[in-house]
């Protein structure tokens, strides 16, 4: 089996405008769509027990295929963007997947 997930782990005040941004991000991708390797699934969860602390779980076909992604122009963007509303640095999980239930 193969695969990769990132989760990323991110503290903000904005969680609004995460959402805004985060959603320009997908349309834009979407619009675009260049045959570059994209996530096969992003999830934005809030951390009910931590009011603030937020985390993205994105899921990607291959390691290589998310530091493909991660290489992209928008994407660099994005961050840079996303960032800019955070409270702080993230944490970032590189996980190699498993095993699927």
């Amino acid at each position: 089996m193969t695969g990769f997930v990132q989760i990323i782990e991110y503290r903000t005040s904005k969680p609004d405008e995460v959402q805004a941004l985060s959603e320009d991000y997908r349309k834009a991708r979407e619009t675009e769509d260049d045959g570059s390797p994209a996530p096969a699934r992003v999830m934005a969860c809030a951390d009910r027990d931590h009011p603030g602390r937020y985390f993205s779980i994105v899921e990607f076909d291959s390691a290589e295929a998310a530091m493909e992604n991660s290489s992209r122009t928008d994407t660099n963007d994005f961050a840079a963007k996303m960032m800019e509303l955070c409270d702080g640095p993230p944490t970032f999980y590189n996980l190699d997947l498993l095993q699927e239930m």
